[in-house]
């Protein structure tokens, strides 16, 4: 990317970044605020980060950032915890190497109490970026609201908490609300990823009595270089995303289960479901623990690294994506960058940044989704099936075009 003179101070915070550390492959917003902690240290300018750590919050420096980056990316290894550490009693070991390590690197420590004053030390004009949904504190925008010019900027990913509290665990809707009222009462402007994220967002906010400005800018993903994997067993397909209710796995178990018990199975193709066993989803569990064709025909991979998800998906025969609703989709847009044909639900928001690149299934159907899977299966030699084939007024989103639009605005 080109680098662009920043005459005034970014702030970006990593609070959740840090604090997934130690578990496991890093989702899609965690690689989203990864992606703008690279890219703002490859610019020119004042850079620093702050964290929110139990009490206290610090902030790091360049050097520390760099320091930081290197160990999320696993290039160092994180410190021993230090003797104060101990007081995180809750704390797993790991937790407590990463605190102190940020303690270690600090350029400022503060308590909360303190943080107007150690943000004010940064200079005027300072730009506060938030895009990990984490750290939405009235404190935090007050701190930086009284920095002389001080402006804060979220990046809002979705609102499905909101729209829809019957996917989510239990007690974490309120706690959603209550972060995106601050973001609605206190923030200067807004990033979207995608205008149908603005929209419901806006709705809300809205309803609270201000809606802040916004900017809608497509997220970009990295360029892959995938090696399909030649290890699993062929042909297959592959889904992706945290096994929890509203992705909608239940629906593809239902279609494998048809299909074991009515094919032989040779003639089965293989389903890779990558990602973590979430919440609310007992019933998804039990099958997977429990039926006969999981094991055979399904198999279940959680933790597996970034390389190795994307050698697995290279070599699918499509991704799968039942998902009832997304504020965007990233594993769509990784697969379309990789050729991989994408059967998903026909949601508005795919449409807006994939066009007509998947294949849209109208209907949450086990039996719709079944006749379409073996359909493509009988056309596995004909490359109409990869819609972006024929499609080439399609432009695959970057993280150029996302930035160009955010850095004018923060």
């Amino acid at each position: 990317m080109t680098k662009r003179v920043a005459p005034f101070p970014r702030l970006l915070d990593l609070t959740r970044l840090s604090s997934r550390v130690g578990r496991g492959p890093h989702t899609g917003v965690d690689r989203v605020e990864l992606t703008y902690l690279k890219t703002l240290l490859g610019r020119d300018g004042p850079i620093y980060g702050l964290v929110h750590i139990g009490p206290d919050y610090v902030v790091l420096g360049r050097s520390g950032l760099n320091a930081f980056l290197e160990r999320i990316e696993e290039r160092v290894q994180w410190g021993a915890p230090s003797i104060t550490s101990h007081l995180h009693r809750r704390a797993s070991y790991q937790r407590r190497s990463v605190i102190s390590d940020l303690r270690r690197l600090a350029l400022h420590r503060c308590f909360a109490r303190g943080l107007p004053k150690c943000l004010r030390k940064l200079g005027a004009n300072l730009s506060y970026l938030n895009v990990g949904h984490s750290n939405l504190r009235k404190n935090a925008f007050d701190a930086v609201h009284s920095v002389t010019g001080g402006r804060a900027t979220v990046l809002v990913h979705d609102v499905i908490p909101l729209d829809h509290p019957e996917f989510q665990r239990a007690g974490t809707v309120k706690a959603f609300e209550v972060r995106m009222r601050v973001v609605g009462c206190y923030a200067d402007h807004v990033i979207y990823n995608s205008l149908y994220s603005q929209q419901r967002a806006e709705f809300y906010f809205s309803q609270w009595g201000r809606v802040p400005d916004g900017t809608v800018a497509h997220l970009g993903v990295e360029t892959v270089s995938a090696t399909p994997n030649v290890s699993r067993k062929k042909p297959y397909f592959v889904t992706i995303g945290t096994i929890e209710p509203r992705k909608n796995h239940a629906l593809l178990l239902q279609v494998w289960q048809n299909m074991y018990e009515s094919m032989t199975e040779a003639d089965i193709p293989h389903l890779y479901m990558v990602g973590n066993r979430g919440w609310n989803n007992e019933a998804v569990f039990a099958e997977l623990d429990n039926a006969a064709y999981v094991g055979c025909v399904v198999h279940e991979l959680s933790g597996l690294p970034d390389t190795e998800m994307f050698n697995l998906l290279a070599g699918a025969e499509a991704l799968l994506f039942p998902s009832l609703v997304e504020g965007f989709g990233l594993p769509l847009l990784e697969a379309a960058q990789l050729e991989v044909p994408i059967l998903c639900m026909d949601l508005d928001v795919y449409r807006e940044f994939l066009g007509n690149v998947p294949i849209y299934l109208k209907q949450n159907d086990p039996y719709a989704w079944e006749a379409e899977i073996k359909n493509f299966m009988s056309n596995r030699d004909d490359e109409v099936r990869l819609g972006m084939h024929g499609n080439r007024s399609f432009q695959m989103p970057t993280w150029d075009d996302h930035f160009n639009l955010v850095l004018k605005v923060v």
